[in-house]
């Protein structure tokens, strides 16, 4: 057969659970035929009810790997190649070598750090433009119970998945070292409660959730937990939004969006139409209801800007304030280094300058910089990227 625009195009997928299951089954049947795979997860037995490129035999084995040569086998013109691992495991020159990068990931963070990696490949000319040829496309695409999103990111050009961050609460995690050792807050107790208490006192019997008998078990334990560690805020409603949030995979969601995915990466590979404008959310659960708006691009944006942030601050402000605040506040960075022109601020890796920078931390910024310096901060979910930072001292503070 002739080569087509499809067929000699390279796409790599992102997931191979639930909505990467059915983009793989969609890029086959597009004709799309040089596809990699990337996925972490090993197969559950809890995954086979939606996951339909597993079976029983595959439990245990690698989803990239047992989704690719499923898809190989039953459809002979692919070439699915997988990859068991993590994405930040892969080099720039790796993800360059893509015309689209679909996704069905799971979470923020893996989000954010594929939108930096490809946002950072972008070139620029002598008049700054991005090159058209660098920009490698993201077609990303999310589920949660009968609702669902699909979103198109062009690097530099439309806005990226940092711009937009704002519309993503934090996700609420308990690390079980914390919950079973050192709770903090009302809901570490809840969590004790239900994933290490209950199993315990009743290994034979799975917690039902909507049975008030179990959840007032839950809660009482909770309660006792609390009191032990002088915890105040645990009520039975808390307990039910704790214990409840659990959000159930449905397939027929991961079918929409996964066409949707699909559907753009032709549009794109091939120019046949217009690509969507930004953003498509779906909504199932009371009938079939899809909305698209265009989500703009953010004009301090730290990764497809260039533009330097301001942040004033007071005097009294030490570097480890400081960098607790680009942790906790609308950047949400993890573990930030904060670099001048002349000077290592602070380096959380390696160890040795961790040790080395670790007495700046309880300085003075005032002490350590000159007012309206700027520091160059990096972060793993900036990966390729940097954020400009000029500081400003409050009056008389």
């Amino acid at each position: 057969p002739q080569p087509t625009p499809l067929s000699t195009s390279k796409v790599l997928v992102i997931g191979a659970g639930g909505l990467g299951c059915e983009l793989l089954k969609d890029l086959a049947m597009s004709g799309i035929t040089n596809v990699h795979v990337i996925d972490l997860d090993s197969i559950d037995v809890t995954n086979l009810n939606r996951q339909f490129l597993f079976r029983q035999k595959d439990v245990g084995d690698s989803k990239a790997k047992v989704a690719a040569r499923f898809i190989n086998e039953r459809c002979p013109w692919m070439n699915v190649t997988p990859h068991h691992g993590k994405i930040q495991d892969f080099p720039s020159e790796y993800y360059s070598s893509f015309n689209v990068i679909i996704t069905g990931l799971d979470n923020v963070a893996a989000r954010r750090w594929l939108n930096s990696m490809v946002c950072g490949l972008v070139e620029f000319d002598e008049d700054g433009y991005p090159d058209p040829d660098t920009i490698i496309p993201i077609i990303d695409g999310g589920t949660e119970g009968f609702r669902g999103q699909a979103r198109v990111i062009l690097p530099h050009i439309t806005s990226c998945y940092e711009c937009s961050l704002e519309s993503f609460p934090p996700q609420n995690t308990f690390p079980l070292c914390t919950v079973a050792e050192t709770p903090r807050l009302p809901e570490h107790c809840i969590a004790y409660a239900f994933t290490l208490e209950w199993p315990k006192v009743f290994p034979d019997k799975t917690l039902d959730k909507d049975s008030p008998e179990d959840m007032q078990w839950v809660y009482q334990t909770a309660l006792k937990r609390a009191e032990k560690f002088g915890i105040e805020g645990v009520t039975y409603m808390l307990t039910m939004g704790v214990v409840k949030n659990i959000i159930p995979a449905v397939a027929s969601t991961n079918a929409i969006i996964a066409a949707e995915c699909v559907n753009e990466t032709v549009k794109i590979l091939t120019f046949c139409s217009q690509t969507l404008n930004n953003y498509m959310m779906y909504m199932g659960s009371q009938g079939v209801y899809s909305h698209t708006f265009v989500y703009e691009k953010k004009e301090d944006c730290p990764v497809c800007t260039s533009l330097v942030k301001t942040m004033t601050i007071s005097r009294a402000t030490t570097l480890n304030q400081l960098l607790q605040s680009l942790r906790e506040g609308e950047l949400r960075l993890t573990k930030p280094t904060a670099v001048t022109s002349d000077k290592t601020l602070y380096m959380p890796n390696p160890p040795a300058l961790e040790r080395a920078t670790r007495k700046n931390l309880d300085q003075r910024v005032v002490d350590l910089i000159a007012e309206g310096e700027e520091i160059t901060v990096t972060d793993e979910v900036l990966v390729n990227n940097s954020l400009g930072l000029r500081v400003q001292f409050e009056e008389g503070v």
